[in-house]
């Protein structure tokens, strides 16, 4: 699958632009966790891979809303799209830890961890007073993140699970993420 024919995927399922928006940050912060894991062992297919998986994991967010079947996001789009590649789709299942689908490789994983710190790091960046990503540095991400009462939707526990799952202290977790997210800001409006 080409990045192309994923983002045409999301675009034909997604219409918010703040979900899309999202599905592009998270798709960076894929490419950048592979980049820090395979330093040694670099392969830009793989790396494509993962960015796709960040790219679709939320594919059938909308679905599932519309639908009341959040336990089920993440699995919806397979009735619809089957020929996503099983690797994608193992993570695209997983990433949501309602459906009970548990990752299977470190991809999956990465998309899980990944998935609410993106959600963190934008609520971090809107409440600065420029709101703009780049004034954003991975001590203030870590603080907010360790206020309770700060974005209660983005889940603590998975972003914790960086280090024992994939072997990322969090703060070089957040440092990856943040920098990934940086680099597009334009594509993100921050």
């Amino acid at each position: 699958m080409t990045r192309k024919e994923a983002f045409q995927i999301l675009t034909k399922y997604l219409k918010n632009p703040n979900l899309i928006k999202h599905s592009l940050a998270a798709e960076a912060a894929m490419k950048g966790i592979y980049k820090y894991l395979h330093k040694d062992d670099f392969d830009q297919n793989e790396q494509d891979n993962w960015g796709i998986t960040g790219l679709l994991h939320d594919v059938d967010y909308e679905i599932a809303m519309q639908t009341n079947q959040m336990d089920k996001h993440g699995l919806l789009i397979f009735e619809k799209e089957p020929n996503i590649p099983i690797d994608i789709a193992n993570g695209i299942k997983a990433h949501n830890w309602l459906t009970g689908v548990e990752p299977k490789s470190d991809m999956a994983w990465g998309i899980r961890c990944a998935d609410q710190l993106t959600g963190l790091i934008v609520a971090a960046t809107l409440v600065r007073p420029d709101k703009k990503i780049a004034s954003l540095t991975t001590d203030s991400v870590q603080k907010r993140m360790n206020e309770k009462s700060f974005a209660k939707g983005a889940k603590r526990e998975p972003i914790l699970q960086c280090e024992e799952k994939l072997g990322i202290p969090l703060k070089e977790f957040i440092e990856i993420t943040l920098k990934s997210m940086q680099a597009i800001h334009e594509d993100l409006g921050l």
